[in-house]
């Protein structure tokens, strides 16, 4: 399964691009940061954002998207641009007929951590070596985008799973 992962920012917006199954390593295709000035019109920058994860989506073409799940925060300026790139990143996995999946950042930092409040060192490190990169991916937003991935793959498999097996059963069959 090849997912890419996108933490969502309207200043840096992280895309990280892993191919695997769950419970294995995954392997590495490419991380990215698009990044847009904050003194352009946010209608350029969110076209911007728009244009440049589509181009992610043709060249990569992942199975499914990963996208960080926007969450409450004090500045409500930043949770607005965030909230506004979260949403071009979904249109872009579904513009593309993709499946998207939403994880809160907590979720992401126990599926790759195994602790939900593990810090941003934590997960780089753990990104690195679950990937066996030589380096860490800088910035962050990559290191975050590819942790995305990285659950998806181990997460999202199961989720799958759950879900079919749930509709099938809704439909009244059952599905060895």
């Amino acid at each position: 399964m090849r997912v890419l992962g996108i933490d969502p920012g309207l200043t840096r917006c992280g895309v990280g691009v892993v191919e695997g199954v769950p419970g294995r390593p995954g392997k590495l295709i490419g991380y990215y940061v698009v990044y847009s000035e904050p003194d352009e019109d946010i209608a350029l920058r969110l076209l911007h954002l728009d244009s440049s994860l589509g181009e992610l989506v043709a060249e990569h073409k992942p199975d499914s998207v990963a996208v960080e799940r926007v969450f409450s925060q004090h500045n409500t300026r930043t949770v607005m641009g965030t909230a506004q790139a979260s949403a071009i990143a979904i249109l872009a996995g579904s513009r593309a007929g993709l499946p998207v999946q939403t994880y809160t950042p907590s979720e992401v930092k126990a599926a790759v951590t195994g602790s939900g409040t593990a810090g941003k060192a934590q997960v780089t490190s753990m990104v690195t070596r679950l990937l066996g990169l030589d380096a860490p991916p800088r910035p962050a937003d990559a290191a975050d985008a590819l942790a995305l991935a990285i659950c998806h793959i181990w997460r999202g498999g199961t989720r799958a799973r759950i879900q079919a097996a749930a509709a099938s059963a809704r439909r009244g069959g059952v599905r060895r």
